[in-house]
């Protein structure tokens, strides 16, 4: 073949950079390592990020992120979020879109992969620990500790490479980062901060895709079968908008709308019943949502206790509202309204 996964994956990317910018929402693919967002102490090659509305901090190769009361959002390719917990570290081996390598170094980090088309095995994120390598087998959520030192697997699948010896770990299963590879089970549904966190940023991202996807139908850009980073600018936010026609679903079991699929009406992102596995639902809401609707009154309602630890609250990170980079979208909204859901069902936070 003339173009292979990658090429494409490049090329796609590209052309969605042109095109997105003929109507004053941008789309970036260019390389991983964006800073989302950061709450806290976060620090980049020892200097902590001074985060404002709008702007968003690289990660460049060779260079680490590390957080002590603080933590951090990081987009790699699209679809696919990493999140780092507080006393952690990563550093960032490569940036390329074709070639994403991050070393996780301590602490604990979370990997969200949202993707679902077809070649969605061909993901081109890897993320090293020591000797071992770990890859997205299958789109999911799993989570890197470094003490004690270990891969837990929430939903889909993952491969673990040590040397020449390789490991396929399934959702369920937690494996020790020791030579024998070998899985065992553990309970999927016992989250802790970090996976709270990552929870209500899902949540958030959703919610930021709604408007963008329908921004993107009426200004006539469809993306092709690979996804995009896309700025919503109500929010100040990036969120993910997916290729093809098919609705992605995160593992918390919320929507994200392709331009094809979410027609000329926006619609509630809602939980699968019974995430990670059961039947999808979307609830149509009309054909507008301002900022002062009560779909976001809900969300803004159901993260105002849930956004993590006291010890980064008291580090300044904000303690109510969506988190959207910067923006408050709680002013004025109404305190009742339609509930988008919570996650995973039965997820007990520690």
């Amino acid at each position: 073949m003339l173009w292979s996964n990658r090429s494409a994956l490049l090329f796609a990317s590209l052309i969605g950079c042109f095109t997105a910018s003929a109507f004053g929402q941008s789309v970036i693919s260019a390389h991983s390592g964006v800073v989302h967002l950061s709450q806290g102490a976060v620090f980049i090659g020892g200097q902590q990020v001074d985060q404002r509305f709008g702007t968003f901090p690289d990660i460049k190769e060779k260079a680490s992120l590390t957080t002590t009361e603080g933590r951090a959002e990081v987009l790699l390719t699209p679809g696919i979020f990493l999140r780092v917990g507080e006393d952690s570290a990563i550093r960032m081996i490569s940036n390329r879109l074709i070639d994403t390598r991050v070393e996780f170094v301590s602490g604990e980090a979370m990997v969200e992969s949202d993707i679902t088309y077809k070649d969605n095995k061909d993901t081109h994120v890897a993320l090293v620990y020591g000797d071992y390598t770990v890859t997205i087998a299958r789109h999911g959520l799993f989570s890197l500790q470094s003490n004690p030192a270990q891969l837990k697997v929430f939903s889909g699948e993952v491969e673990v490479a040590h040397g020449s010896d390789k490991a396929q770990v399934k959702e369920g299963r937690l494996m020790p980062f020791s030579p024998a590879l070998a899985a065992e089970k553990f309970d999927n549904k016992d989250g802790d901060s970090l996976y709270r966190w990552s929870q209500n940023r899902s949540q958030s991202l959703a919610v930021a895709n709604v408007s963008a996807a329908k921004s993107a139908r009426d200004s006539g850009f469809y993306s092709s079968g690979v996804g995009s980073w896309f700025f919503n600018q109500n929010y100040g936010m990036y969120t993910y908008l997916p290729g093809g026609r098919d609705i992605a679903f995160s593992p918390f079991g919320y929507s994200f709308y392709t331009p094809y699929s979410v027609y000329s009406g926006f619609y509630i992102p809602v939980m699968r019943t019974g995430a990670p596995s059961g039947a999808r639902t979307a609830l149509p809401v009309g054909n507008t949502v301002s900022l002062h609707s009560p779909t976001l009154a809900a969300v803004n309602n159901s993260n105002s206790n849930r956004i993590g630890s006291p010890s980064v609250r008291s580090a300044g990170a904000p303690t109510g509202g969506m988190s959207t980079g910067g923006v408050s979208v709680s002013r004025g909204m109404p305190s009742g309204g339609i509930s988008v859901g919570g996650g995973r069902n039965g997820v007990r936070g520690r």
